[in-house]
């Protein structure tokens, strides 16, 4: 299924710290979990093992929220978050 992102979704990919392929990732192997608007989102959780913003984090999770049309998923935004999860 090809997968579309929209300049708001690339940006804030940018901005909060992941990129396309983590995405595409989600989409593939994430959990779906509530979205507004009828929207559809799906979340991994990461290995990191970094520094983010000048504090070290174990995990990220990454969260996708998409539209789903009949052969390709378009990607809207794009949240981060950054801690340790089970």
């Amino acid at each position: 299924m090809e997968v579309i992102f929209i300049e708001h979704a690339l940006e804030r990919m940018l901005e909060r710290g992941t990129n396309a392929d983590e995405v595409r990732k989600v989409l593939e192997i994430g959990d779906r979990v509530q979205a507004k608007q009828s929207r559809n989102a799906k979340e991994a959780v990461f290995d990191y093992g970094s520094e983010w913003l000048g504090r070290e984090f174990k995990q990220k999770k990454v969260k996708a929220i998409y539209a789903e049309e009949a052969d390709q998923l378009t990607v809207i935004t794009v949240y981060v978050y950054y801690g340790e999860w089970d």
